[in-house]
């Protein structure tokens, strides 16, 4: 669950703490970072619509990024105090937001490949792996147990706490690298793999985080 400003401010000065813009979450009225909420805005014809890119025109309402969140925003009418108007919601809501992350990420990584900064394949990604540390770790959430843990056991023996993205289906991950189905997959380090990050764990607020179980009691 993402930290409140004031929850950064009062972590210890070693912690990684980024000082990126803050908004107030119009459900919890936290403060959060940019970074770990969503935008809304209001259409033309009047519904509050997700813009996880942030382009769309308009005033904005932010929220946490998570489901359960959404959900009582939009019990509470939420949107339409925020907007000071009748401000209903699609049914598809909290759909509509994930489907946004997934193009967003899959975006990230489509522009890591054409950057040359991606490493695609099991062979490949575990080569990599004994010579550099990785950005992200990207296992298939479809994949085989046995190959993503032969990735995830190489990485952690030879560096601490590898980061694993696994939500993303092997169709999905196909579409980001031009092929039609990717298990594993490499980013490198760099500002693309911060982009990733950011994306990926907003992503995993609407959309389980299959890594969390994958490796959990079993790599220590």
């Amino acid at each position: 669950m993402p930290r409140t400003v004031n929850e950064r401010l009062s972590a210890s000065d070693t912690d990684d703490i980024t000082d990126g813009p803050v908004r107030q979450c119009a459900v919890t009225r936290d403060r959060l970072e940019k970074a770990d909420m969503i935008r809304f805005v209001r259409s033309p014809d009047g519904l509050a619509v997700p813009d996880v890119a942030e382009k769309l025109p308009g005033r904005g309402a932010w929220i946490r990024a998570d489901k359960d969140t959404l959900a009582k925003a939009v019990k509470a009418g939420t949107f339409s105090r925020a907007f000071k108007a009748q401000t209903p919601l699609p049914d598809d809501i909290a759909a509509m937001v994930e489907g946004q992350l997934v193009r967003q990420c899959v975006g990230l990584l489509g522009m890591a490949r054409k950057s040359g900064k991606v490493v695609v394949g099991f062979d490949q990604v575990r080569a990599y792996l004994k010579s550099r540390s990785p950005g992200w770790l990207i296992e298939a959430s479809d994949g085989s147990e046995d190959g993503r843990n032969k990735v995830h056991f190489l990485a952690k023996a030879m560096y601490d706490d590898p980061r694993t993205a696994g939500a993303l289906s092997s169709a999905e991950l196909g579409v980001a690298f031009g092929r039609e189905r990717v298990i594993h997959a490499l980013l490198q380090n760099g500002a693309l793999a911060r982009s990733f990050g950011t994306a990926y764990t907003r992503l995993t607020g609407f959309r389980p985080a299959p890594e969390k179980d994958w490796f959990s009691g079993r790599d220590r």
